[in-house]
């Protein structure tokens, strides 16, 4: 099985102008991509971030700035406009990993996933961060190349480049993802 999670398409990552200058295309990317899964009976999943006002979830580097952002019910932390979020299950983290302090691992391990395909913002945080965990939980991993975005082009490039070669994952364009979903029941194989 195929899950498709979609991670931290959000009002406070698109505040910064790079990201910004992508939204309708990264929008579009991910609604062309959910939208395929799901008619493949491939199971979505929208990841948020959120973070209380009080600094109990707040990372490290937000303690140090003693800034947080992307407070619970905020407009920061809404998902961007042209986002198709309904009937699509959400869940919420507070750490760059889908995984770390979630239930992904059960959802995944309920779905009988074999394999995720990574999609969202940002490539070099979020995306590398859950790219890695699902490795260590012995999932197969795509990246939608069309449907990831980054502020940091260089980082992600680097961070991708490792993780493509020491974990064996792959980016493939939306395209080549669609027809992994046509290759049995919801990919199963892929």
């Amino acid at each position: 099985m195929i899950a498709v999670l979609v991670i931290d398409m959000q009002n406070a990552f698109f505040e910064e102008p790079v990201l910004q200058r992508r939204q309708e295309e990264v929008v579009a990317a991910c609604n062309s991509l959910t939208s395929a899964a799901r008619e493949a009976g491939a199971k979505v999943l929208l990841v948020g971030t959120e973070h209380e006002r009080d600094k109990s979830t707040w990372s490290l580097n937000m303690l140090d700035d003693d800034q947080g952002f992307i407070f619970r019910g905020s407009d920061q932390a809404r998902f961007v406009p042209g986002l198709v979020t309904a009937d699509i299950p959400q869940m919420v983290k507070t750490r760059d990993s889908a995984f770390m302090g979630t239930d992904l691992g059960m959802r995944l391990r309920n779905w009988e996933v074999e394999t995720v395909i990574l999609a969202g913002v940002s490539a070099h945080n979020c995306i590398a961060q859950t790219a890695a965990d699902a490795f260590a939980h012995n999932l197969r991993l795509i990246y939608a190349a069309e449907a990831i975005a980054t502020e940091n082009p260089e980082a992600a490039e680097a961070v991708l480049r490792v993780l493509t070669r020491e974990y064996r994952q792959r980016v493939l364009p939306l395209d080549e993802i669609k027809a992994l979903f046509g290759s049995g029941p919801a990919g199963a194989g892929a």
